[in-house]
């Protein structure tokens, strides 16, 4: 009954240990882990790794950094190539305003994937890096409803409004160690709370590879913090995940 709405499996990192690391998962519980692709070759892994792996969902997008070394022509490209796709979701996508250049152009290829995720009537996984603000407002005006706001960072205040719109945040294993991470959880809605790893990022323990199997580490401390059995804030969050996926 767990699961991870975003995870990075394709990655370098697991090429030695893949399988283990899927078995560890299942052994743990997760029953699903949403796999993000962040370009067009990673995008061809992530579906490649959901045809291997019962477990794994697809989501396919283009990360805000890799988008702008893309023409116009190639990201269409991709978005004609993911809409034919049977995925889970449209991810990774978004802004990223620290230390990356040209935030109108990040601008147009996010409001692109947003229009796509309406038309496929799929939820979209936000990357908001410095720019959660901006990303809300961009979500807001194009009347997203199915959105998973990805390891935000943003103030509490901007934290309510985003939950105010019914958004969904979804809670990676730092948590243990993040005050504000226990800060935002403490203050949002258990019924809008998922869980990701972004593994190998986002370790519950400093300079380790995350994995899929320490969602449940983000799930005890979230319990923690509600005041809620385990097996109540399992059963909560499965819910939370089959009603958005």
């Amino acid at each position: 009954m767990l699961f991870d709405v975003h995870a990075h499996l394709s990655y370098k990192s697991f090429d030695k240990d893949r399988a283990s690391v899927v078995k560890r998962a299942e052994e743990a519980g997760v029953v699903a882990i949403i796999e993000n692709g962040t370009d067009p070759a990673s995008n061809r892994k992530v579906l490649d790794l959901a045809e291997r792996y019962k477990i794994i969902r697809p989501a396919l997008g283009i990360y805000p950094s890799d988008a702008l070394l893309m023409s116009d022509e190639e990201i269409d490209e991709e978005m004609k190539f993911i809409s034919k796709q049977k995925i889970a979701a449209i991810g990774e996508v978004g802004l990223d305003f620290y230390k990356v250049p040209n935030h109108e152009r990040q601008e147009q290829v996010f409001l692109k994937f947003i229009e796509l995720a309406k038309h496929l009537d799929l939820p979209i996984i936000v990357h908001s890096r410095d720019a959660e603000r901006r990303a809300f407002e961009l979500l807001k005006q194009s009347k997203a409803k199915k959105v998973v706001m990805h390891c935000f960072s943003g103030d509490l205040e901007l934290a309510q409004e985003i939950e105010k719109e019914g958004y969904m945040f979804s809670i990676p294993p730092i948590i243990v160690h993040s005050k504000k991470f226990q800060k935002l959880v403490k203050k949002i809605s258990v019924s809008q709370l998922l869980t990701e790893t972004d593994s190998p990022f986002l370790s519950p323990v400093p300079k380790e590879r995350n994995e899929p199997k320490n969602v449940e580490v983000t799930l005890k401390k979230i319990s923690e913090l509600k005041n809620l059995d385990f097996s109540e804030t399992k059963k909560i969050f499965f819910m939370n995940f089959k009603k958005f996926f």
